[in-house]
């Protein structure tokens, strides 16, 4: 039973981040790196939010990166 167990946690540790990646255009180091990070901080339910955070967080930099979410400031308000 315990060879069973290591054989299959092993495999789970490989196959879940590829198996998200094909839902997400991300890459799978970061996707991996969510998978990790969610489950060492929010336990097993974190292995789902982790990759979700990052991915949200990812894409989110990119755009303010490039320059596609525009600024909240609307010009220069000069007062008298």
């Amino acid at each position: 039973m315990l060879v069973w167990m290591i054989v299959a946690g092993t495999m789970d540790n490989c196959l879940r981040p590829v198996l998200i990646r094909k839902g997400a255009d991300l890459p799978l180091l970061l996707v991996f790196a969510g998978v990790v990070g969610g489950l060492v901080a929010f336990g097993f339910i974190g292995i789902f939010v982790g990759p979700v955070i990052l991915a949200v967080a990812d894409k989110l930099l990119i755009a303010w990166i490039e320059g596609d979410i525009q600024s909240a400031d609307t010009g220069d308000r000069q007062s008298g």
